[in-house]
């Protein structure tokens, strides 16, 4: 099974709220989660944004789930190192 970290979306309408996922790669985007590691809140202060569970994030990673391109910014951002790999 392919995993993937990616934002799953919740809020209103013009209220954006994001919960960073761990899913399966094939699921659709607001189908059913692995495990929840983080949220996102955009429209929220610069150090509320972000909220992570680090150890977990470092866990799925070591198993091998793959962050898309946005979930891996906001990790850099916060100071998660990431190491993209790909697979074959």
């Amino acid at each position: 099974m392919s995993t993937s970290m990616r934002l799953k979306r919740f809020g209103t309408k013009k209220r954006p709220d994001y919960r960073i996922v761990v899913m399966d790669s094939r699921e659709k985007t607001q189908g059913r989660t692995l495990d929840e590691v983080g949220q996102y809140h955009p429209l929220a202060e610069k150090e509320q944004q972000i909220v992570l569970k680090v150890e977990k994030i470092q866990e799925w990673l070591a198993k091998g789930a793959q962050p898309s391109d946005t979930v891996k910014s906001l990790l850099n951002k916060s100071g998660v190192t990431v190491t993209r790999t790909v697979q074959e």
